[in-house]
């Protein structure tokens, strides 16, 4: 029975980036509410196309901490048809364990489209149906329990899977729970998905992910953070773009700066996945939480200078050297 560090659930998908030259973006006064606007009813100029397989939320994740060092398995569904099978080829390269990859007969792989312009992006996004599950009796016998579980966006057929899980936690009181919501996630409530919260030990989102889950108004990091504790979430950090991101815990709120560029970013896609896997990975791998809260922003900014999610994820040593030629400014502060 092999030992798994490292546990990642959730979607896989092909992304298809689609980078765009005929297009401008409108934005608010405020500007946190943009659109990506094009000709309508025209034909669209576009400059390249790339697609990537084996990306998503938690797929992102597996890598992130595969790379790091830890021993790492992905629960997922795929389609048996041929994105599915470069998917695999990709997360076996990646040396991570298969065992729980669930090829679905009949059914395709999801496929994204990335619209793709100046350094961000908008996705297309469509969740096959698939039949998800918790491990059957010879799945569960070649699992041990994971130190970690990761767990981030799945399809919206998913909730009953949720309640499969949070069983399985509530079993396996020593496994821990890393807890990134995707779109659907969100949408299914705190309510319906109280059996998670409850059990996670540290939950990531982003600063207006924050206010749809509470549904609430406010700009506050401080209210934002204890409302999503209040959950039920033992650690909260949040992340706020190029203000950088908010560490809660133990009744203290820490900040750190975004890791400078190393050069000007290509891609933002997967820069929040690498943040919280890196962060997540840390903690597995002994680091305390104020420690862990400065790995993650190095990897996100190695991320960004690569098209796609994981071409930039760093090994361990690799890290570690952005680590110790940080500038000084770059340290984790106490806000309150």
């Amino acid at each position: 029975m092999k030992k798994i560090d490292f546990l990642a659930i959730g979607d896989t998908v092909v992304d298809a980036f689609i980078k765009l030259k005929d297009a401008h973006v409108n934005c608010k006064i405020d500007k946190n509410a943009c659109e990506l606007c094009v000709p309508f009813g025209d034909k669209i100029p576009y400059d390249s196309l790339h697609v990537i397989s084996a990306v998503g939320n938690s797929p992102n994740a597996a890598v992130a901490a595969a790379r790091l060092g830890l021993s790492t398995a992905l629960m997922t569904n795929i389609g048996d048809d041929l994105n599915g099978k470069e998917c695999l080829a990709v997360l076996e390269k990646e040396n991570i364990d298969t065992t729980f990859v669930k090829i679905e007969p009949g059914k395709l792989t999801n496929y994204h489209f990335v619209l793709w312009y100046d350094v961000d992006r908008t996705i297309l996004i469509k969740h096959q149906n698939y039949e998800r599950h918790w491990l059957n009796t010879k799945e569960a016998s070649d699992l041990s329990c994971p130190t970690w579980i990761y767990l981030s966006s799945l399809g919206e057929d998913s909730l009953p899977f949720h309640s499969e899980i949070s069983d399985y936690l509530k079993k396996h009181e020593d496994v821990k729970l890393a807890f990134q919501p995707g779109t659907f996630q969100i949408k299914f409530g705190t309510e319906a998905l109280k059996d998670i919260y409850s059990k996670t030990d540290v939950f990531f989102c982003n600063k207006e992910e924050a206010e749809k889950i509470l549904n609430i108004e406010s700009k506050d990091i401080l209210t934002l953070s204890k409302g999503i504790q209040e959950l039920g979430p033992k650690i909260v950090v949040i992340s706020d773009g190029s203000n950088g991101a908010y560490l809660y815990i133990d009744r203290e709120l820490w900040h750190n700066e975004i890791y400078p560029d190393i050069a000007p970013p290509v891609d933002r896609t997967g820069a929040g996945d690498a943040f919280s896997s890196t962060f997540t990975s840390a903690l597995c791998l002994g680091k305390t939480p104020l420690e862990a809260f400065s790995w993650g922003p190095i990897n996100s900014m190695s991320v960004v200078q690569k098209i796609g999610a994981q071409e930039g994820l760093l090994s361990r040593e690799k890290l570690e050297e952005y680590l110790k030629i940080a500038p000084n400014d770059y340290k984790v502060n106490k806000i309150k």
